[in-house]
């Protein structure tokens, strides 16, 4: 491998960039001259990426929802195209977010077939669209997989695939420390904690804020001395302080990553958008629900592709209802606020899902000698040796 290798980077959203940041501590971990660019966030930058734009301009979910966006998200992918043909990285690494990542790799193939493609994370195949795993087959070089029960999806289609396992499981040594923070905000032991998550991209806010913020206030009518914390992004908290302005509900707000995971080990239970999160409080002991709410017809799509009877991981894991699903029209303040009363003020329901959690990250990778990154950034060396052979 020659001495300085060039790894060109892609995450979409907060979740990708975390992923991201502990992936190039992995790779920097085998190879300190490793060079990266690329498109990230916070975290992603913090290891030393000087983003090629904001990484908040990909992040938009869902169908109806991109359309206002769409020929702002068509210009970034030929900007995106055009920086890694000028390039010519020795890999190019992309991060979830298969929409926008995949029809960069699509379009770099086209101009320049030798550069190695790895996607991490893979699309979720087993659970909709499962002819997907032909199509990314296609043009991929290697996926990278979470879940140990998904390479054999795309090998089947003649794809290279690892598993590398969860990184969520790296989190298991930084858990939070929720005495700091109820000592921090000064909060009695005695006061339940609702954490409240409505989602890290706006068009989740947007639609989550007010029915969470309602929830809040079902909880507070109840237990008038609970607190509401609020763990969120730099870019979103002037949105959520706006939003709070005169509703009488006054939530600390929480912006940097360690405040994030305090208050996670300090909440009581939590109430968060569907996503990655619902591992986060797992590998914190954190009692929750998810809820999501999108566009009807982004809804009435989905729902018709979807194989699975769960969208929640650690449901899937287990085969059966750990935490509570409430989406669409079940995303109502009154079935959320029931749902969270339960968990807030019975133990015994709080206890068993806490035991659920551990035996779903067991699955995922807990214990294992090498971590999720470790495993990821030994691959994509070895991928990019490979391709460097057979040139």
């Amino acid at each position: 491998m020659k001495k300085r290798p060039r790894i060109f980077l892609i995450a979409g959203e907060a979740s990708g960039d975390h992923l991201g940041a502990s992936l190039m501590r992995a790779i920097r971990g085998i190879c300190p001259e490793v060079q990266f660019s690329g498109i990230g966030g916070r975290q992603m930058v913090g290891e030393g990426l000087d983003s090629l734009f904001p990484m908040s301009d990909l992040s938009v979910v869902g169908i109806v929802e991109v359309l206002p966006k769409l020929f702002h998200i068509l210009s970034r992918l030929r900007q995106t195209t055009h920086q890694i043909l000028l390039e010519r990285p020795d890999a190019v690494v992309t991060i979830d977010s298969p929409d926008f990542c995949f029809r960069v790799i699509r379009r770099v193939k086209k101009k320049a077939r030798s550069i190695p493609c790895i996607h991490y994370v893979a699309p979720s195949v087993w659970a909709w669209r499962p002819g997907r795993a032909w199509k990314v087959a296609q043009f991929l070089d290697h996926i990278l997989t979470l879940l140990p029960f998904e390479p054999r999806y795309f090998e089947v289609h003649g794809l290279a695939a690892t598993c590398v396992g969860h990184p969520i499981v790296e989190r298991v040594s930084q858990r939070g420390d929720g005495a700091r923070f109820r000592r921090k905000y000064g909060i009695k032991d005695s006061q339940p904690i609702l954490c409240v998550l409505p989602g890290s991209r706006m068009s989740e806010l947007s639609t989550l804020l007010e029915i969470f913020g309602e929830v809040a206030n079902i909880i507070l009518r109840k237990s008038p001395d609970a607190v509401i914390a609020i763990p969120t992004l730099p870019h979103l908290r002037s949105y959520v302080e706006k939003f709070f302005i005169g509703k009488g509900i006054n939530p600390i707000l929480t912006e940097q990553e360690e405040d994030k995971f305090d208050c996670f080990s300090a909440s009581t239970a939590a109430i968060a958008a569907s996503g990655t999160v619902s591992l986060e409080l797992a590998i914190t002991d954190t009692p929750h629900i998810i809820a999501y709410k999108v566009n009807p017809v982004t809804a009435w799509v989905a729902k018709r592709l979807l194989k699975t009877p769960y969208v929640n991981l650690i449901n899937i894991l287990l085969h059966k209802h750990v935490v509570p699903e409430l989406l669409q029209e079940n995303c109502d303040p009154e079935r959320l606020s029931q749902e969270l009363t339960r968990l807030l003020e019975k133990k015994d329901a709080r206890t068993a899902q806490l035991m659920d959690f551990r035996e779903a990250l067991i699955q995922l990778g807990l214990g294992d000698i090498e971590s999720p990154s470790q495993k990821a950034a030994k691959t994509i060396f070895s991928v990019i040796e490979k391709a460097m052979t057979s040139t």
